[in-house]
């Protein structure tokens, strides 16, 4: 029954990992307390998920580790696992090929229990204490992420943190997205509403300031396809603004011929990553089959990657006293719809 709690399985740890379904307006989410993620989604009349996931929990440990998970404390990547923050200098878990932090290090929101803190049939709140010197971030951090659905199926993510010292602080929503239940996204297109984006080097680092897509690869100010072949892999971050709202603006749209999936948020930048090198094998997705390449595709509103290096990017730095807040919106329509 919707928000009623079940063991899904248990972590590494043994700690029991839970689950709980909310449903609402014709849409059903399946969250599971490992990394607060989002394990399933589906829609009235659609027969197949519309994210990538595993009805077994060991393949989040591994094959599938951010996998519909909220990735943090900070979301993407930090240069060299470094960062200075008010004068002193911090090392991270350089869990990226032994150089790089990727989404807080190996012991990152995504990859621990979380707490259910309230539930109910549309709604489940999950909370989180990311303890001081965790992968070497300074301060203590609280973290809770509430899902909900309204009353016309939207997927309501609602993140709130807070700190007892200076801190780094950007969480992302990591699903993958899949809205034909085919076995690669050829036949998605997607829209996203942004004049510039950031280059990448050899390591996914952002090279200097933003630059315009126009005549680029990243203009996808018009609806374009997901797979193309010849091009650059996406896994860039797309600068929808400067700074974080207070109100929800419409970030991209991704699209078959049958079904929309329009994305709101908060925030700033907008990363993409279309599933280019994904590989699931042998783990069995929710279709029953691994994924393999371009299987989803992950959209994340949050800030701006590398931002601890980068004070000119959105600020990623929250003090005490000070709330971090970030709401983002998935909403599935049919495609013939426009907003």
């Amino acid at each position: 029954m919707n928000g009623e709690v079940e063991i899904f399985g248990r972590a590494p740890d043994g700690t029991p990992v839970e689950k709980i379904v909310i449903s609402n307006g014709g849409a059903t989410a399946s969250l599971i307390s490992w990394g607060a993620s989002l394990q399933d989604f589906r829609v009235k009349g659609i027969d197949h998920p519309l994210v990538l996931g595993s009805s077994v929990l060991e393949p989040y440990f591994e094959q599938m580790r951010y996998n519909g998970a909220i990735a943090g404390r900070v979301a993407n990547r930090i240069k060299d696992g470094t960062a200075t923050l008010d004068g002193k200098s911090y090392r991270f878990d350089r869990n990226e090929n032994g150089v790089t932090t990727l989404h807080g290090g190996a012991d990152g929101s995504s990859n621990l229990v979380w707490t259910i803190a309230d539930r109910g049939a549309t709604h489940c709140r999950f909370a989180l204490r990311m303890a001081d010197g965790l992968a070497g971030f300074p301060g203590n951090l609280d973290v809770a992420v509430t899902y909900m659905i309204t009353d016309d199926g939207t997927l309501r993510l609602e993140i709130e943190a807070e700190t007892d010292a200076p801190t780094f602080c950007n969480f992302a929503h990591h699903s993958y997205w899949n809205l034909d239940g085919a076995a690669d996204l050829s036949n998605h297109t997607l829209t996203v509403h942004a004049d510039r984006y950031l280059a990448v080097d050899e390591r996914l680092i952002p090279q200097g300031a933003p630059k315009p897509v126009d005549g680029t690869r990243f203009d996808f100010r018009e609806p374009q396809p997901v797979i193309q072949p010849d091009a650059e892999p996406l896994d860039h971050n797309f600068c929808c603004f400067d700074a974080p709202s207070d109100d929800l603006r419409e970030l991209a749209i991704l699209s078959t011929p049958d079904l929309a999936l329009h994305i709101r948020s908060t925030e700033p930048g907008f990363q993409v990553y279309d599933g280019a090198r994904m590989d699931t094998t042998p783990a069995a997705g929710l279709t029953g089959m691994p994924y393999g390449p371009y299987a989803g595709i992950a959209l994340e509103p949050q800030r701006w990657p590398d931002g601890p290096n980068r004070p000119e990017f959105p600020t990623v730095i929250l003090r005490p006293g000070e709330t971090y807040r970030q709401i983002s919106e998935f909403r599935i329509t049919d495609a013939t719809e426009t907003s």
